[in-house]
């Protein structure tokens, strides 16, 4: 008797993965934003690092280094304490990728003044496209980056680190950060009892010679495998920040000991983890009793990046949504044909543009705030409300993306629901949505005259828009009343429209007449492809989205 084969059928009407693509060219709304906030000649290098970071070589580090997840090696098998976290391969390429593109650090001169010119735009291009291919690694690529403003507080460290921060080197070995090659930072910030009220903070640091001693713990410290941290810790001045390094002066480990990593929803590919430190030595940063004057420095620029991945995140949705709905057939055409399928990618087409143009436009802000005091009251005031409404918007937006895959977009053998589980972090980390909030407020508080500037010329640049005037009006009002507080989320997320409006406006004006008709004219429905845009515009959107 003949055996039947195992095969039952053909695979037909599947869509090709989505990989061995520019991410930079065939993301036309990059492109343009890169150029309008001075990118326009690094196309050729972002060119470059798109294709690299679109292979499918990349894809597939991602996946590998997400599905073998980081491990805690506390003791060896002698019972020696190591401390020390074990990383898949994969996740050390990624780094090394990163840090040879210069993501952490290419904004940055050698001695560590702001480099200038469109240093944040450019790099924050590469960290958009990077984060559409693995996100949990850009971690420690962001906090290093982060670190140098933080550490420009203390010359004589900043002066003595940089020139191993600034190498486009990843050495991940375990040896003291002056004999490696390159050299990444974390940060250590929040306790068991305070969370994000830092100064509810316990850890203790005692004066041992010219240095610190520091004792307590840190309920989240990521990256526990970077070479030194920032920490916050109480003086006897009040809370300060230190320069905590994983090995001391004379070549020890430095006396942080790891409990637990973390178990998290997504960033799997990287560690976060409890710790504790027992008298661990550390230098201070800044002043003593100065520390979240300090630290918040770092943090204005691990904001930024929350901001940047979660539009990268969404990008990636929308990209592999349109990919799929190109190739996939459903009663008799193609899904990308079906009119309430064009409705919603092209809705989503529209929010991915307002946003990587938004984040571009703050990049900007960030490249000329030094020399512009505009540019700089643009920059305080729009980071926690950019960071607020992006970051915020990513869970929905990759969930409607999944959905548009169906079946094939919830399972963990494709990219989105990674994508998904990562989304939530970016909003969470850095400054929940209250705390951005009230950050807002805060800048308006003590920068009232400088704020309303930015009002006034964000209302410039959206003039004519349809319902713009009326959102501008509606800001100064909110921020205006006594109980703004209670209304802050309503008026912070229609700052960041308004902004979005401005920022599409400089790239596509359709689109930003599009974008005002649907967000600020009207209240956006809660599901995407609920607006009503015309055959023409879709067509468009989706054509600009994806060639």
């Amino acid at each position: 008797m003949t055996q039947a084969p195992f095969a039952t059928h053909d695979v037909f009407n599947q869509s090709p993965p989505f990989e061995d693509v520019d991410l930079f060219t065939a993301d036309a709304p990059l492109v343009a934003a890169a150029a309008a906030n001075g990118g326009a000649a690094a196309t050729a290098e972002l060119s470059g690092f798109g294709k690299h970071w679109g292979s499918a070589a990349m894809a597939e580090r991602g996946r590998v280094a997400n599905e073998n997840t980081p491990k805690l090696r506390t003791f060896d098998a002698r019972g020696n304490c190591r401390d020390e976290v074990e990383f898949h391969p994969a996740y050390h390429e990624l780094m090394a990728h990163s840090a040879h593109a210069g993501v952490h650090n290419s904004t940055w001169t050698a001695d560590g003044k702001p480099a200038g010119g469109a240093a944040e735009v450019v790099r924050a291009a590469k960290f958009y496209i990077a984060a559409q291919v693995e996100t949990g690694h850009l971690c420690p690529i962001t906090m290093t980056r982060a670190s140098v403003a933080a550490l420009a507080s203390q010359p004589d460290i900043l002066a003595k680190t940089m020139p191993v921060i600034g190498t486009r080197a990843y050495d991940p070995s375990f040896a003291p950060w002056w004999t490696k090659r390159g050299m990444t930072l974390g940060m250590g910030m929040t306790e068991k009892q305070g969370g994000t009220d830092v100064r509810a903070n316990m850890t203790c640091a005692e004066r041992d010679g010219g240095a610190y001693r520091i004792t307590g713990h840190k309920w989240f410290m990521s990256a526990p495998m970077c070479d030194a941290f920032l920490v916050l810790a109480q003086a006897e001045q009040g809370l300060s920040c230190f320069f905590m390094p994983r090995f001391a002066p004379d070549g020890t480990v430095n006396a942080i000991h790891f409990q637990r990593l973390k178990d998290k929803l997504g960033n799997r590919s990287n560690a976060s983890s409890e710790v504790e430190f027992h008298g661990a030595h550390a230098e201070l940063i800044g002043e003593e009793g100065k520390g979240i004057r300090t630290i918040i420095q770092m943090v204005q620029l691990t904001r930024q990046d929350c901001a940047i991945a979660s539009a990268g995140l969404m990008r990636s949705g929308l990209a592999h949504a349109l990919n799929h709905a190109r190739h996939r057939s459903v009663f008799q055409k193609h899904l990308a044909d079906q009119p309430l399928m064009q409705a919603v990618l092209s809705d989503m087409a529209l929010h991915v543009e307002a946003s990587i143009a938004l984040v571009m436009r703050l990049c900007r802000a960030f490249d000329r705030a030094p020399t512009d005091a505009g540019e700089a009251a643009y920059m305080r005031l729009l980071t926690p409300a950019i960071k607020y409404w992006t970051c915020k918007s990513a869970p929905g937006f990759l969930y409607e993306a999944m959905e548009c895959l169906g079946g094939n977009g919830y399972v963990e053998d494709g990219i989105l629901a990674r994508h998904y589980r990562e989304s939530p972090v970016n909003a969470i980390w850095e400054g929940s949505g209250n705390v951005m909030c009230l950050d807002v407020l805060r800048a308006l508080g003590c920068e009232a005259d400088a704020a309303l500037a930015v009002l006034r010329g964000l209302a410039d640049e959206t003039k004519g828009l349809p319902g713009a005037a009326e959102a501008a009006a509606m800001i100064g009002r909110s921020f205006r009343r006594p109980d703004s507080e209670r209304i802050a989320r309503l008026a912070v997320e229609k700052l960041a429209l308004l902004a979005a409006a401005a920022a599409v406006n400089q790239v596509s004006p359709r689109n930003a007449e599009l974008f005002a008709a649907t967000r600020l004219a009207e209240r956006h429905a809660g599901m995407y492809g609920a607006v009503d845009l015309s055959d023409a515009d879709q067509r468009a959107l989706l054509a600009r989205a994806l060639p």
